[in-house]
């Protein structure tokens, strides 16, 4: 692995650790308080620890394509030929396993309880399954397109963003609009036709929405109402992420922007090397780590408030799932399947 660190200061940062799943994967890391969880294109499931040695792997046999849910004691995992398996976290033993399920192309999200695990199809299908024994707490079929939406084209199934769970209420992006059900039910609350959304997030009793063709909108968790509208000419490359008091997001060519999250209009933007695909994150409370996907795989540390370069590191991989970080260590999954931390150096005292 090449390291290139570019400072003004003395070594913001160095190597902890790289490890290798020994195959590509494009899940992203789950975190865990000691740790992370990824998936790979070979069926593994990996949990490390904070110095990158496996704690357990579990072998699936086929690809996990969407980061690994974390449930309480337990791990839900899914395959792209539709077996979801519920592991233990401790040591990755098989609790339960489904089989002729939908393809897992979607992120699963859990409630706060860690008692239900949410699953989308690729059809748009919905279910609810009880984290402890996987039965079905309630199913809700792809809903049918909205009059005033163009026929979808019959495109080969590839990866969604994942729904977000906000006070009661799963808001689920599907090729036929954004759709909101009533978590305990599944019953329909409302839905909104917008769509080619790139992610989703939320803060109380809002839901931020980027599409890629370029509109970012909040909306009422209630009804769905509109609160404000962004658009981007250049469209949006990366999903939004509330991080330092803004909403950022990557827009077309390759640019980071941040927007208030109470308004919608724009407080920063800075220029990136490369797109950004993924998420952003906060680390040592006032930097912004944002990951580009370019094939060097440059991870851009931007120091608050000015939001300058404080550092960049270089992994060699495309970068394009959100890090993870626990105290000084930031974790990056990078494309072709390798884990690398860095230990980040708190500066000295002015």
């Amino acid at each position: 692995m090449t390291l290139a660190v570019m400072a003004c200061q003395r070594a913001p940062v160095e190597k902890a650790f790289q490890y290798s799943s020994d195959a590509p994967s494009r899940t992203g890391l789950t975190a865990l308080q000691d740790g992370v969880l990824l998936g790979n294109e070979v069926g593994a499931v990996v949990r490390l620890d904070r110095e990158g040695r496996p704690v357990w792997t579990a072998r699936l046999g086929r690809e996990v394509a969407v980061a690994p849910a974390l449930a309480g004691d337990s791990v839900v995992v899914g395959t792209v030929v539709g077996e979801v398996a519920c592991l233990s976290l401790q040591d990755g033993k098989e609790r339960w396993r489904l089989g002729g399920e939908p393809p897992v192309l979607t992120p699963p999200v859990v409630d706060d309880a860690g008692h239900t695990v949410f699953l989308v199809a690729p059809d748009g299908a919905v279910r609810a399954l009880a984290v402890d024994s996987g039965q079905a707490r309630w199913k809700r079929p792809a809903p049918a397109p909205a009059k005033s939406l163009e026929p979808q084209p019959s495109v080969a199934p590839a990866l969604r963003a994942a729904p977000v769970l906000v006070e009661g209420v799963l808001v689920v992006p599907l090729g036929t609009g954004l759709w909101a059900l009533d978590a305990e039910s599944g019953e329909p609350r409302w839905s909104q036709p917008v769509t080619e959304v790139v992610g989703l997030d939320s803060e109380r009793d809002t839901v931020f929405v980027a599409t890629r063709p370029g509109r970012v909108l909040a909306l009422s968790v209630k009804d769905g109402s509109t609160r404000w509208e962004q658009r981007f000419a250049d469209g949006v490359t990366g999903p939004p992420a509330r991080a330092l008091g803004a909403l950022w997001l990557g827009a077309g060519p390759s640019s980071l922007v941040g927007l208030s999250t109470a308004e919608g209009r724009e407080v920063a933007r800075v220029e990136l090397p490369t797109p950004l695909v993924g998420r952003v994150q906060v680390g040592l409370e006032d930097l912004l780590l944002v990951p580009t996907s370019g094939h060097a795989g440059n991870l851009v540390a931007l120091k608050a408030p000015g939001w300058t370069t404080a550092f960049t590191v270089r992994a060699d991989t495309p970068l394009r799932t959100r890090p993870v970080v626990r105290g000084p260590l930031v974790f990056v999954l990078g494309l072709d399947g390798r884990v690398l931390a860095w230990r980040l150096r708190v500066p000295p005292p002015a």
